[in-house]
């Protein structure tokens, strides 16, 4: 078993990720993953990410507050407890417009894992 008190997960600091703090809970810095790690991003108001693609999937889930989340064709609002899967190679910005905190989890497979 491996434990990530949330208050001692480790920052890390992704490109293109305006006025948030990312943390991880699970996988790399935070300890060992076969298949996927997780995160947790603390998003500003008017705090934002750049759009951009990745290669893997992405899950989101938002924990507190509201979340936009943007494909550059579509933009939809998240709040508590809703979720999206953003497909490999999919663009996505995320943005918060509210005047509160947002705090969001991710969770996407560690690279070069196999399902």
């Amino acid at each position: 078993m491996n434990v990530t008190r949330f208050n001692e997960a480790p920052e890390y600091l992704p490109a293109h990720h305006y006025q948030m703090r990312c943390v991880r809970l699970q996988g790399h810095e935070a300890g060992p993953a076969d298949a996927l790690w997780m995160g947790v991003s603390t998003i500003e108001p008017g705090g934002h990410t750049s759009l951009a693609a990745s290669p893997l999937e992405k899950h989101y889930v938002v924990l507190r507050g509201e979340v936009v989340v943007s494909t550059g064709d579509h933009e939809t609002t998240l709040y508590r407890y809703d979720s999206c899967r953003l497909a490999p190679g999919e663009t996505r910005a995320l943005r918060n417009d509210s005047a509160e905190v947002a705090m969001i989890l991710l969770a996407m497979p560690v690279a070069g894992s196999t399902p």
